[in-house]
């Protein structure tokens, strides 16, 4: 049965029930600080620090959109621009309304992407350059004004992650004052009480010490460190709120070191991460590689903007496919490129495969033009002049799985998985490839591999 604090003390301190209501105001009003802080952290400094590392990578990509529109004359390199210029605005405005932020010089950052607009926006007698600068000039204008919105953008980001330290250490400052003054009190209860009343007090002093000393170490910047409190009880969700805390803090440092800018997916290091985990664990693990079949040409013939919209498009239907599928313990990343990673069950992969490879080949021809769809194939010429006939892209997949008592790291089933995908991507149309090695060499091969090969 659950019992909030006060209906333990209410149990336990019947002689002395005016000393138990005193730590009962102390410690809920102690708890309702340290609630208060969290917010604060979550709601504020970390919402400054995700929205500052989002702001720089807008201004880096108008960066890349405006010199590629200045090149090119390219008006959806402009649109894209304008775009990325409204992401940035957007952030400041939500910035700017952060209650209680000191040192974020947010007007300043405003004024300078202001002109940072200008510098590509506006035109002078040559297309696409701004009046009356000529090239070296508007390259230094530009990495000048550049090189100042990233100053202040890194100084806004130390300013978040100060915040947090300092609140922190708020925090902490208060547990232990929370534990000094129920230690006292608790000291007159002992004296005054029953047997019972010192078993209460032991319970309540050891979920706050092992709450001070987490949040030590949480601000050391261990986020992983398991905390441990069983009683169920105000602590014990003061608890379960400072875990999901620091779950939430390891996430946003490892997402904003590791993501894909494009589909916002974990990358390589958090895949390689995940899988040498999942290899000590998981006995039944199977590792899925997709890669897409004919993107380079697809790229060639419709543009990069339209095989970034491909790629995105793949992350949705592989995200959702697992979601589908899998289990709330499965792993999505991208790779980089037109390359994906999936870290599942061996049970689950096989249905996961197919309706990926289902779903990838109905969507797939939305993004051809009616011509080629109706071809089936890009038609285009080489770097030889030679004419040459490109396939509606598929997707091929190489699963590699441990389910059989293999000994094997998180790299040689990478550099398996690579070898099943270049197999795969020999066989024409949409397909997996699954690798169903017995223990075998320790730098096995595809020559030396059972596999089967579903389309």
């Amino acid at each position: 049965m659950r019992l909030r604090i006060e209906h333990k003390m209410i149990l336990g301190y019947l002689p002395v029930i005016l000393l138990i209501l005193v730590i009962t105001v102390l410690s809920y009003r102690s708890l309702n600080e340290l609630n208060s802080i969290n917010r604060s952290i979550i709601n504020e400094d970390t919402f400054l620090v995700q929205a500052v590392d989002k702001m720089g990578e807008a201004v880096l990509a108008q960066e890349s959109y405006g010199r590629r529109y200045r090149i090119l004359d390219n008006p959806e390199m402009l649109d894209l621009f304008r775009q990325r210029d409204r992401e940035f605005n957007e952030l400041a405005d939500k910035v700017r309304a952060l209650p209680h932020q000191k040192d974020i010089h947010i007007d300043k950052l405003v004024s300078l992407h202001h002109d940072f607009n200008e510098l590509f926006t506006t035109s002078g007698d040559m297309p696409n350059m701004p009046s009356g600068l000529d090239t070296g000039e508007f390259d230094k204008r530009v990495s000048d004004t550049f090189d100042q919105m990233t100053a202040l953008l890194q100084q806004m980001h130390r300013v978040g992650k100060r915040n947090q330290y300092l609140k922190m250490e708020k925090a902490n400052s208060i547990g232990i004052q929370s534990f000094r003054s129920t230690a006292l009190l608790s000291t007159l209860v002992i004296i005054l009480g029953l047997v019972s009343v010192s078993l209460i007090t032991r319970s309540i002093s050891k979920a706050i010490i092992e709450l001070k000393h987490a949040t030590e170490i949480i601000s050391e910047g261990r986020y992983d460190y398991c905390l441990q409190i069983h009683t169920k009880d105000e602590l014990a969700d003061l608890a379960a709120s400072l875990r999901s805390m620091a779950l939430r803090l390891s996430l946003i440092e490892r997402i904003s070191l590791d993501s894909s800018p494009l589909t916002r997916m974990p990358g390589g290091l958090a895949i390689e991460n995940m899988l040498s985990q999942r290899l000590k664990v998981d006995p039944q693990m199977a590792f899925c590689m997709l890669d897409l079949d004919n993107f380079k040409s697809y790229n060639d013939r419709y543009g990069y903007a339209k095989g970034n919209d491909v790629i995105r498009a793949t992350a949705e239907i592989i995200k959702s496919v697992v979601a589908e599928q899998g289990t709330q313990d499965d792993f999505v990343g991208h790779i980089g490129g037109d390359d994906f990673a999936v870290i599942t069950h061996a049970t689950t992969y096989e249905a996961i495969c197919r309706a990926i490879i289902k779903r990838f080949d109905e969507t797939i021809v939305n993004f051809y033009n009616e011509s080629d769809r109706a071809r089936g194939c890009i038609v285009a010429k080489n770097r030889q002049g030679r004419r040459m006939t490109f396939p509606i892209m598929t997707i091929s997949i190489a699963v590699v799985t441990n389910h059989q008592g293999k000994e094997i790291d998180q790299i040689q089933l990478g550099e398996i998985a690579s070898e099943l995908k270049a197999y795969a991507k020999s066989i024409p149309g949409s397909i997996f490839v699954t690798d169903r090695r017995e223990k075998g060499p320790e730098h096995p091969s595809v020559e030396n591999t059972t596999l089967t090969v579903i389309k």
